[in-house]
């Protein structure tokens, strides 16, 4: 029952959640050295991943009835009926009860852009999913809510606005490369599995892929040389290849693999593009820390 729960809560979206560590990472006032930051981050991270857990836990019991005839999602414990719905409600019902009191603690702030980042995903499953252009731009919002949180929860002095330009702009070119690959795998009977893929088409999503990909990456290399808090020897722009390879293998894998419906199953699978995000991080590290 318990690995039941486990896999409910589907420990491989936890990965989204790291965007939580941008705020500690990008502020070269507070760094990674400051051990309380570093802790009062994974404990943020460790309750946004149960948040997100219970999230999905409450959208398999929503959506019970319509993963039942998708050809993948038919075999997750709730809807194959090997995790009961009564214990995946109290499981979530349960959590919730501790995670907020413990979020308050860490951070008032913190825990009230924790509870919006709750309540926008209950919306989510209950009506945004079914909204074209809305359900990925709430999608958007999570992860700028996320980088949000993890900020509020180390009281960051210089952030700079032009990550959460880019958080958006980044999320919006994965979620939208996530429709296209799931519309593409279900054909003809995508708006039975999902019903706001009836809202897309394939050559409207492209056209809302190159928009936002194109923007994603000038937003970031207008970063790179005009965000305050970074080096004055403009060195931060030398991590720009890393970002356009990033953006280009992603949009390979979903138009040339048909890959991308699990953005997270590409990041732990393909291996050129783990290469290139740790090629970057480490440029960060690097430029932040040593120059």
């Amino acid at each position: 029952m318990f690995r039941a729960i486990l896999i409910s809560m589907r420990p491989r979206q936890w990965l989204k959640n790291l965007v939580l560590f941008a705020g500690l990472v990008f502020d070269r006032q507070l760094r990674l050295d400051n051990l309380p930051a570093v802790w009062h981050t994974i404990a943020g991270f460790i309750i946004f991943c149960l948040i997100s857990g219970v999230v999905y836990l409450l959208n398999d019991i929503a959506d019970i009835e319509a993963d039942r005839s998708h050809p993948q999602k038919r075999h997750r414990p709730i809807a194959s009926g090997q995790l009961p719905v009564r214990v995946a409600l109290g499981t979530g019902l349960g959590l919730i009860a501790c995670i907020f009191p413990l979020a308050y603690w860490l951070s008032p702030g913190f825990a009230l852009l924790a509870g919006i980042y709750f309540l926008l995903n209950l919306a989510y499953s209950k009506w945004i999913k079914h909204v074209p252009l809305l359900d990925v731009f709430a999608i958007a919002l999570g992860f700028v809510l996320r980088v949000g949180a993890g900020v509020a929860l180390i009281d960051v002095a210089r952030f700079s606005p032009w990550l959460y330009i880019v958080m958006t702009l980044g999320s919006l070119y994965i979620g939208f490369g996530k429709r296209r690959a799931e519309l593409a795998l279900l054909a003809e009977g995508a708006n039975l599995h999902r019903k706001v893929l009836d809202g897309y088409t394939i050559p409207l999503l492209d056209q809302f892929i190159t928009i936002v990909s194109g923007t994603t990456i000038i937003a970031y290399s207008l970063y790179t040389f005009s965000a305050p808090n970074l080096p004055d020897n403009h060195l931060m722009m030398l991590t720009i290849p890393f970002v356009l390879y990033g953006v280009f293998r992603y949009l390979y894998l979903i138009q040339v693999k048909h890959s991308g419906g699990a953005p997270e199953e590409v990041l732990l699978s393909d291996r050129p593009l783990q290469i290139s995000i740790l090629l970057w991080g480490l440029a960060v590290l690097l430029i932040f820390y040593l120059f």
